[in-house]
């Protein structure tokens, strides 16, 4: 079964994620540590866990399967979810892949210990409109993908 989790407490695609999997029939879950407004139509379930730290990371690392889309720019899950088989994209319609999440990884042990140093101040590049339609473009061709592959 395909389903698509969502680690939404910072996702700023939610929205267009509905949009996506109300046109191909598809659960969501939005997992996130405090309640929060969802769709009342199509099949979107918010899961509110803990107020841990990486509550949320370990609800949709423990579910998401082979054949499942999780979205989320946290690295570490994206790893572990890679691990067992589901397809990962950021907010920004990157996917990662195998093949690029170790030097994710890397870079984001790096930029931690420059941050930690005070080498680098600044933050991410804002979220602008062409990420939107990137991630709109990505969700729906990687759900054509799996779909196929069925």
């Amino acid at each position: 079964m395909l389903d698509i989790y969502v680690d939404a407490d910072a996702c700023p695609v939610k929205d267009e994620t509905y949009k996506v999997a109300l046109r191909y029939e598809l659960t969501v879950y939005l997992v996130s540590n405090s309640w929060m407004r969802s769709p009342e139509r199509g099949q979107v379930e918010l899961v509110v866990v803990g107020d841990g730290l990486d509550e949320a990371d370990y609800w949709i690392a423990e579910r998401a399967t082979d054949g499942d889309i999780v979205i989320t720019a946290d690295i570490p899950l994206a790893a572990r979810c890679l691990a067992s088989g589901a397809r990962v994209l950021d907010g920004k319609g990157r996917e990662f892949s195998e093949d690029s999440i170790g030097s994710a990884l890397a870079s984001r042990e790096l930029m931690s210990q420059l941050r930690e140093v005070g080498e680098i101040t600044g933050g991410p590049a804002p979220f602008e409109k062409k990420d939107r339609s990137r991630f709109l473009g990505k969700l729906d061709q990687l759900i054509q993908a799996m779909r196929r592959r069925r």
